[in-house]
């Protein structure tokens, strides 16, 4: 087992450690929720809005652009002028924002409101596992402490269906964002009582250069990994990759050449923590993939409502949280790097899983392949992260929190736009339509499973029969696909992971 950089008799979190981070669990929980609930809140969205085609993708896009492009410079602005001070004036302006995006009353003001709160999440973001690094000292308690933390996060992305589902059967689709007023009022309250201010003693001065350059790399990436997988490869997309690299290349030359940066690039030069980073971005990747179809299979191939969907899904959120709790367990008498091996190397499992029955398995065998999912990426996710914070001293957390997280968001990201356009593509090249349909109908069934099955509640009995069969086994088609894709890139992440994360000798 590596080793960590705690004294030989690290101090034991008490009552009130164990409370705080109850709190800190609060914004996680309500981030990760937000990253899957609004794709349910967009049909209601587009009837009370009537937004053009390219603003409702922004609703969804500007969010993680500013997020990503964020992270790093909050992380390292938490490390210099508090990371408890940072959380909660994150947490006061996410709420306030999320209010005023459920009052937009038009397509601008609720992107500009995404806009914000992608600003405010990427403030508090860092801080909560950052916090984490500070508040436990024992290795043992710490690993428990991230393995509630995962959980929160993988397992909001599970419940955003559930809660998406429940709310907008009873509201209007405001609601979505309402939901974060009462969830981080309890923080707002018990946080500065509960939770120790934490920073780093010497930290160097502001460096406004490397932060614009941290938004010159990162969101051009993003924008040009969205953009490809909505409409492929284009001169905007080829610019937005090259602006990012010549952003990337420039911020990391300037962090060697600064006695005191706003981020050790040097990390990158341990194994442990380049793989534990990779770990973490490829089981968030093989999450969001895995979700996006399964909630899609659910809803249009099965019948089942949101919220019976997303009911389907809480088995393997379950599987998730004892996975990432029981691993705290196991590398008492396991090496570290064997257990995220084996996590990685069930992702992919449960990947063949789908592969191997995506034309003809049944929702139980998806819920099945979602538990092994759920088991790996537990295990996986939590070791990871405690792999990244163990690497730096605590005084640095807010900055190595910020590089996990940033995996994090491009491995959803990722996951969406590499497995997502894969299976759309798949989609639209097996799809069989019918004789009947105009040319707008023809389009929308092209596209996407959802478009079909839309075009289909106008059409005639013995036009939308066949369109609605067709649609069905071209999706389970791109299932098949993505899924050996997705089993693939899992065989090579536990690859990787065994050998960069096993001792040096």
């Amino acid at each position: 087992m590596l080793p960590d950089l705690e004294s030989s008799a690290p101090a034991r979190a008490t009552r009130s450690t164990w409370a705080a981070l109850v709190v800190l669990m609060l914004p996680v929980l309500l981030i990760s929720v937000d990253n899957t609930v609004l794709s349910f809140a967009l049909p209601a969205i587009s009837e009370a809005l009537a937004p053009s085609g390219q603003q409702l993708l922004w609703v969804v896009d500007i969010y993680s652009l500013v997020l990503a492009g964020l992270l790093v410079p909050m992380g390292s602005l938490g490390d210099r002028f508090g990371r408890r001070r940072l959380l909660l004036v994150g947490s006061a302006g996410f709420a306030v924002v999320s209010a005023l995006a459920a009052l937009s009353p038009d397509a601008g003001t609720l992107i500009a409101a995404r806009a914000l709160m992608g600003l405010f999440g990427a403030v508090l973001m860092p801080a909560t596992l950052s916090l984490i690094r500070n508040l436990f000292a024992d290795p043992t308690q710490r690993r428990t402490a991230i393995a509630i933390w995962a959980a929160a996060f993988s397992g909001g992305a599970a419940l955003g269906p559930v809660v998406g589902g429940l709310l907008l059967e009873h509201f209007a689709w405001g609601a979505v964002f309402l939901l974060a007023v009462p969830v981080m009022l309890p923080l707002l309250i018990l946080g500065p009582a509960l939770i120790p201010e934490s920073r780093d003693p010497a930290p160097g001065p502001v460096d406004p250069l490397s932060v614009l350059l941290v938004l010159g790399a990162m969101t051009p990436l993003v924008f040009a990994i969205k953009t490809l997988a909505a409409s492929g490869p284009s001169l905007p997309v080829v610019a937005c990759l090259a602006v990012a690299v010549a952003a990337g290349v420039a911020f990391v030359r300037r962090q060697l050449s600064r006695p005191s940066p706003m981020l050790d690039v040097s990390l990158f030069t341990r194994p442990v923590f380049t793989g534990a980073v990779l770990a973490n971005l490829l089981s968030v990747f093989s999450l969001v993939g895995f979700l996006y179809y399964i909630s899609q299979h659910l809803q249009l191939v099965s019948g089942r409502s949101p919220m019976d969907a997303g009911l389907v899904l809480v088995p393997g959120l379950l599987v998730t949280i004892v996975a990432g709790l029981l691993v705290v367990r196991i590398v008492r008498r396991v090496p570290v790097h064997v257990v995220i091996t084996c996590g990685l190397a069930l992702n992919a499992v449960a990947f063949t899983l789908v592969a191997l029955t995506g034309t003809w398995g049944s929702d139980l065998v998806l819920l099945g392949a979602f538990c092994l999912l759920g088991a790996g990426i537990g295990a996986a996710e939590t070791l990871s992260n405690d792999l990244i914070l163990a690497a730096v001293p605590p005084t640095k957390a807010g900055a190595a929190s910020a590089i996990s997280e940033t995996a994090y968001e491009t491995g959803a990201v990722l996951g969406t736009a590499v497995l997502g356009s894969l299976l759309n593509a798949a989609y639209g090249h097996h799809i069989a339509l019918p004789a009947g349909l105009t040319g707008t109908q023809r389009e929308a069934a092209s596209e996407t499973l959802g478009g079909a099955t839309a075009v289909a509640r106008d059409l005639p009995e013995h036009i939308a029969g066949p369109l609605l069969e067709s649609a069905r086994t071209a999706f389970d088609s791109g299932v098949v696909l993505t899924s050996t894709i997705g089993a693939v890139l899992m065989v090579i992440a536990a690859v990787l992971a065994h050998r960069t994360l096993r001792p040096r000798v």
